[in-house]
């Protein structure tokens, strides 16, 4: 490559990132998961497109995909709060494992019997789409705040349910014929807990040494971090287990650890999960041939159609039989397992391993994704109003940024009141913030004051809130509280648990 051909890449890199970047914002409007603009910005560069690119080496984006899915789920690891997902990790853990068990079988049986494929195919198939993808699910349900565990599941779900499917895709693909069940069975048991152990270790080794060394500059603990949780994922992969469950439990435990810098962090891994977003989903796009899929649409739509309303829904019930999920929640959850990034990549797998109909598979795949995203996708705020699980306008919640005042060991809290939050009309002496913070700042259409005692807010407000590191997450407990309840939060029972997609990794609550 010349350096003027490098200069071409270079430009066409920056101007992919930039149209994605303005894409962001037509998909939050529009309530379509951006994976979808990310996708057709790829084909429109393929060979059936504009652009002409003609590109087809599958074991190419298979190993950048998984590497993508790597940074992805780091980024999702380090902005999982633990204290959320605790109550809802043993129903997580049931839907990742008994949940993916029904959903392959169900939707396998579907593929054979209805489409006609061989049962290697349909399997591969089944196994391929069971795997949901969070991410997706958030980005059209970040405006309306749900249940904490409903979002809960769907979060620990996403995270742990890469690594059993990952698992079954791979000996499904394999040469010879499939190992009976109990043995594939006890080889996902033992790679998920060789995963398990080694992300744990490594997420707690890492931690601690962030900890007690006293790095040179800010701008090298985000680096760590990521470093520290690709680490996990190479060793969990070198020593056989699973490195997707390693590098999510590695990432998670040093996003609870308090580290040094955090905001910093948390911002660096978000514009690495971005940019691995990008990358993968306009990958895929080149890979796809959009002439070809004509002959799979009818398959790849009757297989969703198995997958949305009868696979998923059947996973979830049976996974939540132990744990009393009201009828609601579960209704809300079999709908909400929209496949996103995982599905699509996983698809390249029987391609690299050579399997018959490999490309069909992945035709199928990419097809069921697309189509029944766009089905989804737009449908679930309106689901979730339907049976009453998002909160009205009347109880927004309020978007909150911590930053690190190191030497007063403290934060500086932005707290943002929008259009419907409870909080319009408190006084400052209202809030009754616990001792150790205090209000210091309200910028009001443009101007700034500092506030009295008696000073009413107002929708639209900032506030700069100041908080000592030990009443921090006390302090934005009572102000999310005081925005969904009012001044008689507490009282009324209102707590100040964050819900829905607008925690951890979409800004609210962050910080160490």
């Amino acid at each position: 490559m010349t350096v003027h051909h490098l200069n071409q890449l270079l430009l066409v890199c920056s101007l992919v990132l930039l149209v994605a970047v303005a894409a962001v914002r037509i998909s939050s409007r529009s309530g379509l998961p951006s994976l979808l603009v990310y996708v057709g910005i790829g084909v429109v560069m393929g060979q059936d497109g504009v652009g002409g690119i003609h590109f087809n080496n599958a074991e190419l984006t298979q190993v950048i995909g998984y590497a993508s899915l790597v940074v992805i789920l780091a980024e999702g690891g380090l902005g999982t709060r633990w204290k959320e997902i605790k109550p809802a990790l043993p129903a997580a853990s049931t839907l990742a494992l008994v949940g993916v068990a029904v959903s392959v079988g169900v939707t396998a049986a579907g593929a054979h019997y209805l489409i006609g494929l061989e049962w290697r195919q349909a399997l591969i198939i089944g196994a391929v789409v069971s795997s949901t993808d969070a991410a997706a699910v958030f980005s059209v349900l970040r405006k309306i705040p749900l249940p904490a565990r409903v979002t809960g599941m769907l979060e620990a779900e996403s995270g742990f349910n890469d690594a059993p499917v990952v698992i079954l895709v791979v000996a499904f693909s394999a040469a010879g014929p499939v190992e009976h069940w109990y043995v594939l069975l006890g080889e996902i048991a033992l790679e998920l807990a060789i995963g398990a152990a080694i992300g744990l270790a490594v997420g707690w080794l890492g931690s601690w040494g962030l900890k007690h060394v006293a790095l040179p500059a800010s701008g090298l603990y985000p680096i760590a971090v990521v470093a520290i949780a690709v680490a996990a994922y190479a060793a969990g992969a070198l020593a056989h287990g699973s490195g997707f469950l390693a590098v999510y439990l590695a990432s998670m435990m040093l996003g609870n650890a308090r580290l040094p810098h955090w905001p910093a962090t948390r911002g660096f891994a978000e514009g690495l999960g971005w940019i691995a977003q990008i990358g993968m989903f306009v990958l895929l796009g080149l890979l796809v041939t959009p002439h070809e899929l004509g002959d799979d649409i009818w398959p790849a739509l009757v297989i969703g159609l198995v997958l949305t309303m009868v696979a998923r829904p059947l996973s979830v019930v049976i996974s939540l039989l132990p744990f009393r999920v009201p009828w609601q929640e579960q209704t809300l959850m079999s709908w909400a397992g929209l496949r996103g990034a995982v599905p699509i990549i996983l698809a390249t797998i029987p391609m690299v391993s050579g399997v018959d109909a490999s490309r069909r598979i992945f035709n199928i795949v990419f097809g069921l994704v697309v189509a029944y995203t766009l089905i989804q996708g737009p449908t679930l705020p309106w689901l979730a109003r339907r049976l009453r699980l998002g909160d009205g306008p009347e109880a927004a919640d309020l978007g909150i940024e911590s930053a690190p005042l190191e030497l007063l060991r403290g934060h500086l809290l932005s707290v943002t009141i929008p259009e419907g939050s409870r909080m319009h009309g408190v006084e400052i002496n209202e809030l009754r913030l616990p001792a150790g913070s205090a209000v210091t700042l309200v910028v009001r259409e443009g101007k700034s004051f500092v506030p009295l005692p008696t000073t009413v807010l107002r929708r639209g407000d900032e506030l700069l809130v100041v908080a000592t590191d030990p009443v921090r997450e006390a302090a934005e407990r009572r102000l999310r509280a005081v925005g969904r309840g009012g001044k008689l939060a507490g009282w009324l029972g209102t707590n100040g648990t964050a819900t829905g997609p607008e925690r951890g990794r979409n800004g609210v609550g962050t910080g160490p």
